[in-house]
C-alpha cells in the first residue's frame, strides 16, 4: 500500500468570496457577536461587522486605491485587524500580512516586494513604535498631504493610514475612512458583491522562513474561505461557540482558521490581548466563557506553567487546535486533562496550503490525536514521496506533498521560487512524514532538519520526544551542528522546570542505554528561552548559529 490519501469530496466547496460569506453570515446571525477584543473593551456583532467591512472598504476606493492594489496592514491583533481583512476583501484589494515583530529592513523589503500603494498600521507594538518607524523610512511623510506622498525606499506606496487618537502630518485618518466615501464608492462596494471572483487573490503572507529573504505566499477567497470552513468543520464549531484566539491574526493560524473559521460557522473571535500573553489568555477564557482555544505547543506550555493557572475557571472549554509547531505528548496530554480540552485536535499544514492539509477528529481516539497529525482533509490530496519522488510505501518517510484547493497560486512577484516548490499542481513542503495505512499522518521532521551524523540520518523530533518523558524537562529543541569528524553532531538545548539542578551529565546518564548511543546529543545547553518567531516557531537555525559560534565549530568539507 503506497503512502498516497486522497480526502473525502463532500461537502462541496465553497463558491464565495470573503465579502459575500461577511453579508451571509451578517443575514443569517445579525445581531450574535462576531468579535470581541479583550484589550480594547470592543465589541461588534456580525451585522456590525458587516456594515463596517462595506464603510471602510468603500473609504479605501475613495482613496483612489483599484481592485487588485495591495495594501499592507501592520498592527498586532485588534478590531481595526479584522475590519481591514475584510473591508479589503470587499473593495478586491489584496491584504498583504506584516509580521508585527519586523523591523525597518524587513519592513521596507515586505512593501516593496508586493508594490503595497497603501499601508494600514496601528501606533505601536510593544518597543516598536510604527509611526516613527515609517517616517524614518519615509521621511517624506512629513512634508505631504495624506494620501499623496512619493518616497523614494518605498516608490509604490502612496498612502499611510493610521489609528490612533493623534496622527503625525502625512497620515490618512483611519477612523476618517468612511466619511470620505461616496455615493459612487458605496455603490461599487454593492456591486463587488457579485462580481467579484472568489479565485482571485485576496491576500499575500510572508513566510517566516529560516534562511534567505522571505517568499510573500500569495491566496485567493477560495484558498482560505474553504481551508477554514473545513478546519471548523473538524472541531464541530456551531454559532454557541466563543473561540480565544491568542495567535497573531498576521498570520493563517489567526487570520484563516480563526477568524474565517469562526465566520462560516457563526462562532464568536475572542482577542486577548494585543499579543499573546498567557494569563491575559485564561482570564479571557474564563472571563468571556470561551470553549475553544487555538495556540502552538509553546503558548499551551505557557499558559499550564502560570504558578495560577488553576485558579482559573476553564470549565467551558471544550475544543481548540493546537498547530504551528510538533506538539510533545506530555504537552497535550496535560492540555486535554488539565485545561479540560477533551475534544482538542492537531492541524498540520503550511501558509502555502492556506494553511490546514491533515487534522485529528474529535472522533480519533486520545491515542490517535496524541501521535498523529489526523487524516487529510476534504478535497485535499496527499503522497510521500522519495528524493526520486517515487511515492513510499506506507509507514516509511519521505517529503510531504499537497495538492488540491488549498494550493497557492505561487509566490509573489517571484516565478523562480513558486516553480522550486510547485510542480504539477502539487507543493513541495519539505516536511518529512510517514503516512500509516490507515491514513494518518506523521511528521518526523524537516529536510533540512534532518541529522546526518556519519551517515546516520537522524530525527530531532524522535530525540525530543524521547527527553520531553524526563521530569525535570519543561522543554527541548534538537537540532545539527557541523562536525569534521561525523559531518553533524546533535545540539540539545534545554529549559528545565523552576527548581531543577538538572546537570548535563544528568542527561546523558537517562539517555544511556535508552536511545541508540548515536542519538544521545553531543552538546546539551540549559537555557531560559528559544528563539522564536512571532508566531511561535522555535528558531532553531539562530540557535545553531550561536552554537556555531560558541563553539568555533567548522563545516565539515565535502567532496
Amino acid at each position: 500500500m503506497d503512502s498516497h490519501v486522497v480526502g473525502a469530496t463532500q461537502p462541496a466547496l465553497i463558491e464565495q468570496t470573503l465579502g459575500q460569506a461577511l453579508t451571509v453570515a451578517a443575514e443569517t446571525y445579525g445581531d450574535r457577536e462576531a468579535v470581541v477584543s479583550v484589550h480594547q473593551a470592543a465589541r461588534l456583532s456580525y451585522r456590525e461587522l458587516n456594515a463596517q467591512a462595506n464603510a471602510f472598504g468603500a473609504g479605501l476606493l475613495a482613496l483612489g486605491l483599484e481592485p487588485g492594489d495591495r495594501v499592507g496592514i501592520w498592527a498586532p491583533n485588534c478590531v481595526e485587524w479584522t475590519v481591514v481583512q475584510f473591508a479589503t476583501a470587499k473593495a478586491g484589494l489584496i491584504l498583504v500580512n506584516i509580521n508585527p515583530a519586523y523591523r525597518l529592513f524587513e519592513l521596507e523589503y515586505a512593501l516593496n516586494k508586493a508594490g503595497c500603494r497603501a499601508l494600514v498600521l496601528a501606533e505601536s507594538f510593544k518597543s516598536s513604535k510604527y509611526f516613527d518607524m515609517i517616517r524614518k523610512l519615509a521621511p517624506e511623510l512629513d512634508q505631504c498631504e495624506p494620501g499623496k506622498f512619493d518616497s523614494e525606499k518605498l516608490p509604490a506606496l502612496e498612502m499611510v493610514i493610521g489609528f490612533a487618537d493623534s496622527l503625525p502630518k502625512g497620515f490618512v485618518d483611519y477612523a476618517a475612512l468612511p466619511d470620505m466615501a461616496g455615493d459612487s464608492d458605496k455603490a461599487r462596494i454593492d456591486a463587488f458583491e457579485s462580481s467579484l471572483n472568489p479565485h482571485d487573490a485576496i491576500n499575500i503572507q510572508f513566510t517566516s522562513g529560516t534562511t534567505g529573504l522571505p517568499k510573500g505566499a500569495t491566496l485567493t477567497h477560495f484558498n482560505i474561505l474553504n481551508n477554514a470552513y473545513f478546519v471548523g468543520e473538524q472541531i464541530r464549531l456551531t454559532p454557541e461557540d466563543r473561540m480565544a484566539i491568542p495567535v497573531p491574526l498576521y498570520h493563517c493560524f489567526g487570520m484563516v482558521m480563526g477568524t474565517l473559521g469562526s465566520l462560516t460557522h457563526g462562532s464568536t473571535m475572542v482577542y486577548p490581548s494585543p499579543v499573546f500573553e498567557p494569563e491575559a489568555t485564561m482570564q479571557a477564557v474564563q472571563d468571556e466563557r470561551c470553549t475553544a482555544l487555538y495556540g502552538v505547543p509553546t503558548m499551551f506550555v505557557a499558559e499550564l506553567s502560570l504558578e495560577n493557572f488553576a485558579d482559573f475557571d476553564v470549565s467551558t472549554l471544550r475544543t481548540g487546535i493546537m498547530a504551528g509547531a510538533p506538539c510533545p505528548v506530555e504537552i497535550m496530554n496535560r492540555v486535554i486533562e488539565d485545561m479540560n480540552m477533551h475534544e482538542v485536535t492537531i492541524a498540520y499544514g503550511m501558509t502555502e496550503t492556506s494553511p490546514v492539509s491533515f487534522q485529528s477528529s474529535v472522533d480519533d481516539t486520545i491515542e490517535r490525536r496524541v501521535n498523529t497529525i489526523g487524516q487529510v482533509l476534504p478535497h485535499v490530496e496527499v503522497k510521500i514521496v522519495d528524493e526520486d519522488d517515487n511515492i513510499v510505501p506506507c509507514g516509511e518517510t519521505g517529503e510531504l506533498c499537497t495538492k488540491g484547493y488549498s494550493v497557492m497560486p505561487g509566490y509573489w512577484n517571484d516565478d523562480e521560487k513558486t516553480r522550486e516548490c510547485l510542480r504539477d499542481g502539487w507543493i513541495y513542503t519539505g516536511d518529512l512524514a510517514t503516512i500509516d495505512e490507515d491514513g494518518y499522518g506523521n511528521i518526523v521532521g524537516r529536510l533540512k532538519d534532518m541529522v546526518i551524523r556519519g551517515g546516520e540520518n537522524l530525527y530531532p523530533r524522535e530525540i525530543e520526544e524521547f527527553l520531553y518523558t524526563h521530569d525535570d524537562i519543561e522543554e527541548v529543541e534538537v537540532f545539527g551542528v557541523p562536525d569534521e569528524k561525523f559531518g553533524e553532531e546533535l545540539c540539545a538545548w534545554i529549559r528545565v522546570h523552576e527548581g531543577s539542578a538538572l546537570t548535563e551529565q544528568d542527561v546523558r546518564d537517562f539517555c544511556d542505554g535508552r536511545i541508540s548511543h548515536f542519538k544521545v546529543p553531543r552538546y546539551i545547553r540549559f537555557v531560559d528561552e528559544f528563539p522564536m518567531t512571532v508566531t511561535g516557531k522555535v528558531q532553531k537555525f539562530e540557535m545553531r548559529d550561536t552554537m556555531i559560534d560558541e563553539l568555533g565549530l567548522k563545516e565539515a568539507s565535502t567532496a
